[in-house]
């Protein structure tokens, strides 16, 4: 029955539910039962039984199959995002006991789940919404583009913020008054270490025997900027290693109309794969010897295992490992990124110690506990 449920968690994408999947885990541990609303942006009924999570106890919106469920398309995005608001307010107000609900990071779905979960469309809710992940900021609106401006407005519209970082909480420290605001680190360590071990209990293997680099690019700012896209294949095209090129569904569409797709399969060092599970993907970064990449979990994870990381960005939420010497945003700038290529596979180059500024492993657990308080 509904009415059994005090936690409830709204997610989209594959991303949301990395992030999410430890937490709900640690919910399950303690055999404390929660709602799973599926919103459909991704499909996650498979993805959520290869995490060892229950599949969504309802989906508002037909799943999608391919990477991107919109490809850029702010009107359909918007159109959908106006069906997916009504749908989450009517399944909360089905949840009478309701106490915490959870959304995480800087999605579609995360800006839908603030905002029909906020007090101002709910004056007399009893639950408490909750945004894992709050505080991130690159402080330019345009990158990345929407997401800066979605963490603003899921930050307004919370109640409790939990911050990942020093600096994340820093970051909220306009709201310490109003907001219940928490530094707890990020679940994506969390996340990471049982990949791991899922991945070894799979005898998963890496995609070469001798030293390889992984690739993606998959970012909103890039993708629909061609020359943005053009520096990016001269740079690939420069690595003489060999590299594996994980390629998103949106990602292919704009190398194909920017007539760069052939440039990159006409390199014999780079190879253009499909984009892998989440678990098989984790296994080969802890195993590459270089990440270039647009994503921000892909930084946090490359703190993690201690790679050096090429960010494909001009400006990141991510800061606190640009401190590191083996992280480095490259501004795409191609003559400075191809020196920086060279200081990472130098042999005198070495990863200087460095602690993670988003925690180590625990981090859903500690969630768990402060909220129980």
């Amino acid at each position: 029955m509904k009415s059994n449920y005090k936690i409830a968690f709204v997610i989209g994408t594959r991303a949301e539910l990395i992030k999410c999947f430890p937490l709900m885990l640690e919910y399950q541990n303690h055999n404390v039962p929660y709602y799973f609303i599926g919103t459909g942006q991704h499909n996650l009924t498979e993805f959520s039984k290869q995490l060892g999570i229950k599949k969504p106890d309802v989906v508002l919106s037909k799943e999608s199959s391919k990477s991107s469920k919109f490809n850029s398309k702010i009107s359909q995005a918007l159109l959908w995002g106006l069906g997916i608001f009504f749908k989450i307010k009517k399944e909360l107000r089905s949840l009478p006991n309701l106490k915490y609900l959870f959304y995480h990071g800087d999605t579609m779905t995360t800006g839908l789940a603030s905002v029909s979960s906020s007090r101002v469309f709910n004056w007399f809710k009893k639950y408490q919404s909750v945004h894992l992940e709050a505080g991130l900021r690159s402080f330019n609106n345009k990158e990345p583009f929407p997401e800066e401006i979605m963490r603003r407005i899921v930050t307004y519209f919370s109640d409790v913020l939990l911050a990942v970082s020093e600096g994340s909480y820093n970051n909220l420290k306009r709201y310490h008054n109003r907001k219940r605001v928490i530094q707890v680190g990020n679940t994506g360590v969390d996340s990471v270490y049982l990949a791991l071990k899922m991945a070894r209990d799979n005898n998963i293997k890496p995609l070469n025997d001798k030293p390889f680099n992984l690739v993606t690019v998959h970012r909103h700012e890039n993708l629909v900027n061609k020359e943005r896209m053009e520096k990016i294949v001269e740079v690939l095209c420069c690595l003489k290693k060999q590299t594996y090129f994980a390629l998103h569904d949106n990602s292919k569409k704009k190398l194909e109309e920017f007539g760069l797709l052939d440039k990159l399969k006409e390199n014999k060092f780079v190879h253009l794969i499909k984009p892998m599970d989440y678990i098989s993907f984790v296994y080969q970064m802890s195993k590459c010897d270089l990440i270039l990449c647009d994503g921000g979990s892909m930084q946090e994870e490359s703190l993690i295992f201690k790679k050096p990381c090429i960010v494909l960005r001009k400006a990141t939420e991510r800061q606190e490992g640009l401190k590191s010497n083996f992280q480095w945003l490259s501004r795409l700038s191609v003559y400075n990124i191809k020196d920086k290529m060279e200081e990472y596979e130098s042999k005198d180059y070495k990863v200087e110690s460095f602690k993670n500024p988003y925690g180590e492993v625990g981090v859903s657990k500690t969630i768990f506990e402060v909220l129980r308080k």
